[in-house]
């Protein structure tokens, strides 16, 4: 008998994008625990290195195109995946994207498309992938967000990103509530500072992971294999009475006050 904790779950992972992505880590740790997977793509130009990475987990692995931003694409990619199973037990969106301008000088010169496009890819976008998976977690299931600090406290450029996972944050607060007579849970993973190319579109990111060393208890932020590791555990049994929780992994940054 498997004592690995997902045996014979099937997970649907939102926002690979190459071997140093969170979404990644999280993955590998999913199956290294017996969960099947099945990933999404968004746009052609990551295609072929997704299907490359997760090739890793057998040939067979399904990957299909979701644009997180067209609802018709993300009911069609549930369609894709009801071909593969009847039941999804996990779900991870570890999806975010706010334009470059958005990212450099001051949140006050945030146009208006650009806090729209942050929000939609980055909040609503976790709101879709839940209605469109409820319907197959009929045993209950596990969605697991990621967020970052910026959303409880100001971090310098990282601007209108924080103001949206702020939104991920409360979306994920608000599911949880409408899920869980379902015994569906909901929570965020707010991971510190990795360098993945989410991380490096930041401006002043090498700082920030100084802070991280300077003042966290741990004296660092965290590794990919460390945030895996606690998407383990929220899908899994130990978690079971945990949903609507931001859980930080971050060294302890997040206790300090000064």
């Amino acid at each position: 008998m498997s004592n690995r904790v997902l045996e014979g779950k099937t997970a649907v992972v939102f926002g690979v994008a190459n071997k140093r992505s969170i979404a990644w880590a999280i993955a590998q740790a999913w199956a290294a625990e017996g969960a099947k997977l099945i990933f999404n793509y968004q746009g052609e130009r990551i295609k072929d290195n997704v299907e490359e990475l997760v090739a890793e987990f057998g040939a067979d692995t399904p990957v299909y195109p979701c644009d997180v931003t067209q609802d018709a694409e993300i009911a069609d990619f549930f369609k894709n995946v009801r071909q593969h199973t009847d039941r999804v037990d996990l779900l991870l969106h570890s999806v975010a994207y706010a334009p470059r301008e958005a990212l450099e000088g001051e949140f006050i010169d945030t146009s208006r498309e650009a806090y729209l496009t942050a929000h939609n890819i980055s909040a609503y976008s976790l709101l879709g992938l839940a209605r469109e998976a409820m319907p197959l977690m009929t045993e209950g299931g596990s969605i697991v967000a990621m967020s970052y600090y910026g959303a409880q406290k100001v971090v310098p450029h990282y601007n209108v990103m924080g103001v949206a996972k702020a939104s991920l944050e409360a979306t994920t607060r608000y599911l949880a509530y409408d899920l869980g007579r379902q015994n569906i849970r909901v929570n965020c993973i707010s991971a510190g500072p990795v360098q993945t190319l989410a991380a490096r579109g930041i401006g002043g990111f090498n700082q920030i992971n100084r802070q991280y060393q300077k003042r966290a208890p741990l004296g660092r932020s965290c590794s990919l294999e460390e945030i895996g590791a606690t998407g383990v555990f929220l899908a899994s049994p130990g978690a079971a009475a945990i949903t609507g929780q931001v859980i930080y992994v971050d060294g302890g940054y997040e206790i300090m006050g000064m």
